[in-house]
């Protein structure tokens, strides 16, 4: 369904909120050295309770070894965080109103004074995925085009591969956002959906890679295409990992 004006702006609300909550979430850990993820978890939880943000599910906080995991749920027996530790957090929710459209997020962080080399190349890997994916988008819309949700999931996929990660790309490059629930009823940016993308629909763009064992990278932006043939990014796009 194409989002009327007053969801767009909803949508923006939500999004500000969600940032809010991801950046205080940060400085929660940093003030916090035994802080784990489900305690983290929980305060952004308490936070979306303040800005009167709903959600379906608690976010995803994951430290070190568990950002391998595409969806990782911390217990109250988590980890705990200790220097030099990979960070992701996943959040995604939306204003507390019947039609409010979601907003979907993804960040990461690092605890600790040098961000490992490895760690570099493969966020470098994911960045650069995502914004050929945000390229390929603009350059068809200029010329009238909606490309597929395969041909944009192609561009993002085809570029991890050539990098020699893709069997590490575990998931679709994204989805359209729902009113429900994060995940839109409606085309998804993957290789098995070939139809057009809407304009006036919100989509994620959130490409990753996951080393079993080891790690795992994730960055998701939102965006929809107006009437104007313009991709309009309605979140933050990280361009680097964010030093705790």
């Amino acid at each position: 369904m194409r989002w009327t004006k007053e969801q767009v702006k909803e949508h923006f609300k939500a999004v500000k909120f969600l940032e809010r909550a991801a950046g205080e979430a940060f400085d929660y850990i940093r003030k916090n050295s035994r802080a784990g993820e489900y305690d983290v978890q929980q305060f952004i939880l308490k936070q979306f309770k303040k800005y009167r943000i709903k959600t379906d599910h608690p976010p995803i906080v994951a430290f070190r070894e568990n950002t391998q995991y595409v969806h990782y749920y911390p217990s109250q027996y988590s980890r705990k965080i200790k220097p030099e530790s990979l960070i992701m957090i996943d959040l995604w929710g939306r204003l507390n109103k019947k039609g409010a459209p979601f907003a979907d997020i993804t960040l990461m962080g690092y605890y600790g004074k040098k961000i490992p080399a490895e760690v570099l190349k493969v966020f470098n890997v994911v960045k650069h995925a995502r914004d050929k994916a945000v390229k390929y988008l603009k350059e068809n819309l200029k010329k009238g085009k909606m490309p597929t949700g395969f041909a944009v999931d192609k561009v993002a996929r085809d570029f991890i591969k050539k990098e020699g990660y893709g069997d590490n790309f575990l998931h679709g490059l994204g989805h359209s956002l729902g009113f429900t629930a994060p995940h839109g009823a409606g085309v998804r940016l993957s290789p098995k959906f070939k139809k057009p993308l809407r304009k006036l629909v919100g989509y994620t763009i959130e490409p990753g890679i996951y080393l079993k064992n080891k790690l795992g990278v994730r960055s998701e932006i939102d965006f929809y295409s107006d009437e104007k043939n313009r991709v309009v990014i309605t979140t933050r796009v990280q361009k680097g990992i964010l030093k705790i």
